[in-house]
């Protein structure tokens, strides 16, 4: 019997999202229900049912937040914006703690990846209504300018070629703020084509038009808030959240 604990909201929704999609019944209780008016035990039998039918739920077992997961979710909460785009959801490691935390914000995710693109809809199609899923490449993505309060790119920029087009890109698409997490140091990861230090991205971002960063570092990785607008307080939260 499988005793690993697993995230029960996304895994839950992963499961109905799957059974929605075909091949998989369940209760219809356990179906109909909006997935925020269930149980602990009801969210609980619904990944059960997954498990056993050999669903991969291992993206959604129970953990510590990433530090640089943490800092970043420390500035949000301080900011509590009602928009959020995620860059490069890949396997959710931003995406689920954002979602537990921030139950009344809006998200997109954006990924590249097919396979990635299919597990974060099936969480949506599962009953996280306020997630939508697409599959993007944010160099190119004709979304109207200003579209959300936030656009995070974790762990993403060191990834993408045309970096500039992808920062100039991030600053159109935000409303108030991006945020940006890095490695600080060499790695041998070979997708890693760049390595952004804290004068590269300011002058990234300064190319992109957004001259006010502020830097803080956490656990090898560089993180960057860059403020789109002059409202009271902004500098100071970000200074918080670069602390």
């Amino acid at each position: 019997m499988d005793k690993t604990e697993y995230q029960p909201l996304p895994a839950a929704a992963y499961v109905r999202g799957a059974a929605r999609n075909g091949g998989l019944v369940l209760p219809r209780e356990l179906d109909d229900t909006p997935l925020e008016a269930l149980t602990d035990a009801e969210l609980n039998r619904i990944i059960g049912i997954g498990g056993r039918a050999g669903l991969k739920l291992h993206h959604f077992k129970k953990k510590e937040d990433l530090p640089r997961v943490n800092a970043v979710l420390g500035f949000l909460r301080g900011i509590q914006p009602r928009s959020l785009l995620d860059v490069g959801s890949g396997r959710g490691a931003f995406l689920f703690p954002f979602l537990r935390e921030f139950p009344e914000t809006a998200v997109t995710a954006i990924d590249l990846l097919p396979h990635r693109v299919e597990l974060l809809s099936a969480v949506a199609r599962g009953g996280v209504d306020r997630l939508t899923v697409l599959q993007e490449d944010i160099c190119g993505w004709s979304a109207p300018s200003a579209s959300f309060d936030v656009v995070t790119l974790l762990e993403v920029l060191e990834h993408i070629p045309e970096v500039d087009r992808a920062a100039a890109a991030a600053v159109r698409l935000a409303r108030r703020y991006v945020v940006v997490t890095v490695p600080s140091k060499p790695d041998n990861n070979p997708e890693h084509i760049h390595l952004l230090t804290k004068e590269k991205l300011t002058g990234l971002f300064a190319r992109a038009g957004c001259e006010k960063l502020k830097f803080g570092g956490v656990n090898g990785h560089l993180l960057a808030i860059a403020s789109l607008n002059s409202e009271k307080g902004a500098q100071s939260h970000a200074r918080g959240a670069a602390d």
